[in-house]
């Protein structure tokens, strides 16, 4: 018997409309002090200073941590109105690596698993925009099939000793905090999602642990190969249930795979193309654009849903796994698309290098968003259990 999904269609409050022009507005101003390059092009190794920089000034508006409880620091505002700034954020491809992970699912993560010694010294600073998180799940042979996690954590007086190795970790090389996922006991026949337990991993202070950057066409390195030796990690970092984490994993994961961000990674190459059509684009170019403003469109109202239904307090992990699976294969299949409309472009002095640009960029980035959030073949997997149909 399949489960019924329902996308239930979500207008923006005004609130929401009002904090989008504020967003603008202030995005606006970053890039013309050139925090950031909208145009999609990476500024070299990180930009990481500009990027730290840029968490404090977001901090600043109250924009990080913005729907978490008050007395740690946050703003206790809906989760519609963080869609409206994650959604800013991407459209005007602003900086956000150094504050985004923490924000959108460590800090839920620690607020509902974490000890309130932990939630009083790491929550406030989150929200001040002074650090950085990483998210510690897929593994070399095993990818993001999480029930196969060979990195283990073993029991030692105070707490536990890590060994193994993570791999596409974004960021690990530069974050502050790892959320990790590591085997505290052997699966059983019965139950693969047995074992598994969720740590809070400091990654400065921490002996043990090595990041190794991995080097992509596109000239970034935010993917990391992170070698743990002896890790020690103390038993009051541990989030949630020992050998009980697999429910806690699947809920940050739908923080995770949910939002603008899953479908707008390659978003500049379609508003160039707009662009350099000019206002009187052909009959060809302006079904083709059609067509992929039609798809973007609905994939948006999907993820606009799945932000009320975090609002509702629900746990849509189905849901949050079908906007992942639709969003990537656009934002992956959008250069190409781009590249072939745009070949009927007549050449006019200034309408082509930006385009041109953009597109060699996105055509590099592409590959490696299958990777974020689960890759496609995973999310399939889960989105058959959720239907009933395996």
């Amino acid at each position: 018997m399949s489960s019924a999904l329902t996308f239930d269609a979500i207008r923006l409050p005004e609130a929401c409309q009002v904090l989008r022009q504020e967003v603008r507005a202030f995005l606006a101003e970053q890039a013309a002090m050139g925090t950031f390059d909208p145009t999609g092009a990476s500024k070299g190794p990180d930009d990481y200073d500009n990027a730290r920089a840029f968490a404090k000034r977001v901090a600043a508006k109250g924009w990080i941590g913005m729907t978490w409880p008050k007395k740690y620091g946050g703003r206790e505002r809906s989760f519609l109105e963080r869609y409206v700034v994650t959604e800013e954020c991407r459209i005007a491809n602003a900086p956000v690596s150094v504050f985004f992970t923490a924000d959108r699912q460590s800090g839920p993560t620690i607020i509902k698993y974490g000890s309130e010694k932990i939630k009083q010294d790491v929550l406030p600073r989150i929200v001040r925009g002074e650090l950085h998180f990483c998210i510690g799940m897929s593994e070399p042979g095993s990818g993001s099939d999480l029930f196969a996690a060979k990195t283990k954590a073993t029991k030692t007086d105070g707490g536990y000793l890590i060994n193994g190795t993570k791999i596409w970790t974004s960021n690990a090389h530069k974050a502050d905090y790892m959320i990790g996922l590591f085997r505290t006991s052997p699966a059983t026949k019965e139950n693969r999602r047995h074992g598994l337990t969720s740590f809070l991993v400091d990654m400065k202070k921490t002996p043990g642990i090595s990041c190794n950057p991995i080097g992509q066409m596109s000239g970034l390195r935010e993917f990391n190969e992170v070698v743990f030796q002896d890790a020690f990690v103390p038993d009051d970092h541990v989030l949630g249930e020992i050998d009980g984490a697999w429910k806690q994993a699947t809920t940050e994961l739908a923080y995770e795979r949910s939002g603008p961000e899953r479908f707008l990674e390659t978003y500049y190459v379609l508003t160039e193309l707009v662009r350099a059509l000019g206002p009187n684009p052909d009959a060809r170019s302006a079904e083709g654009v059609g067509r992929l403003v039609a798809q973007l469109h609905t994939l948006r109202r999907m993820s606009v849903s799945v932000a009320g239904m975090l609002e509702a307090g629900k746990e849509p992990v189905v849901e949050s796994s079908i906007v992942k699976d639709l969003g990537t294969v656009w934002e992956q299949e959008l250069p190409a698309k781009v590249r072939t409309l745009a070949a009927f472009i007549e050449p006019v002095p200034g309408n082509q290098p930006p385009l041109a640009k953009r597109l060699a960029f996105a055509t590099k980035v592409a590959p490696k968003l299958t990777i974020q959030g689960g890759t496609t073949e995973v999310l399939r997997g889960i989105i058959a259990r959720g239907l009933g149909l395996r």
